[in-house]
């Protein structure tokens, strides 16, 4: 298997359809989508039942109990068998071509962990014209000092490589968590300016959404998770607000189109 696709769930029936032909649609036909889903309680588990006849490729496991998407995330990962991770939400989208344009450029590059550019939609997937492109390179004090350039749609990391994680246990911004882990075994994350990628913003529900409580989450991660002095997790939680406040160092941009 060349590719798994994480994709954890939870009271996304309304979008994960779109997300899952998005992955059928890839010029790479060689992957496997592992969906863990975190106890929804919407129609999820109905609306996947003709895509698991159809594409035995597709895989999908519902968590005993209600745990948050860093476990739903761990579980996938546990499931994957490909030498290469992909991530993918239940209501991103990706390109066609991203899987066949990002193993061609890591492969090019030498590259055990990528990221590329990626646009935003709103709830309806209207494109929103704003796109975030990712620094070229990024290791582990600049995925700090830049509070995550990386979009989790976008990442790709080499399995075979680097091996599998388990994502920190925290609620929010757990991927954020999960890059540091992965900057520990490997120098940088390399980025395409391609945009090859749409997220889904500001959804009702959506555990990104509230910024004020995203403090709080970055403490954890900074101070408990990565186990920085308090000094050194003040600065870093300043870097976070100042980037947030200011856009500095964080390349978004304005287009007519996605």
């Amino acid at each position: 298997m060349l590719v798994s696709v994480i994709m954890p769930t939870y009271n996304c029936g309304k979008y994960i359809l779109q997300s899952l032909d998005s992955v059928i649609a890839q010029t790479v036909t060689d992957w496997e989508v592992q969906i863990v889903d975190d106890c929804s309680t919407d129609n999820t588990a109905e609306v996947l039942k003709p895509y698991l006849e159809k594409h035995p490729n597709i895989h999908y496991y519902v968590l005993p109990q209600n745990s948050g998407p860093a476990v739903a995330r761990t579980e996938a990962i546990k499931r994957a068998t490909g030498k290469y991770i992909a991530f993918l939400d239940s209501d991103d989208l990706w390109m066609p071509d991203k899987l066949e344009k990002q193993i061609a450029f890591m492969e090019k590059m030498g590259a055990k962990f990528s990221a590329t550019g990626y646009g935003w939609m709103d709830e309806e997937g209207n494109d929103l014209h704003t796109v975030f492109i990712p620094p070229k390179k990024t290791d582990y004090k600049k995925c700090i000092r830049l509070s995550d350039p990386i979009g989790n749609l976008t990442v790709i990391y080499d399995q075979s490589a680097l091996g599998k994680f388990e994502v920190p246990l925290i609620k929010k911004r757990n991927d954020f968590a999960l890059w540091l882990q992965i900057l520990k075994k490997t120098d940088y994350c390399y980025g395409m300016e391609e945009v090859l990628g749409t997220y889904r913003a500001g959804r009702s529900g959506s555990v990104s959404k509230n910024k004020l409580q995203l403090v709080k989450y970055h403490w954890q991660l900074y101070h408990e998770i990565e186990g920085h002095n308090v000094v050194r997790s003040l600065y870093e939680l300043g870097c976070w607000a100042w980037v947030k406040g200011t856009g500095l160092g964080i390349d978004k941009r304005k287009q007519t189109s996605v």
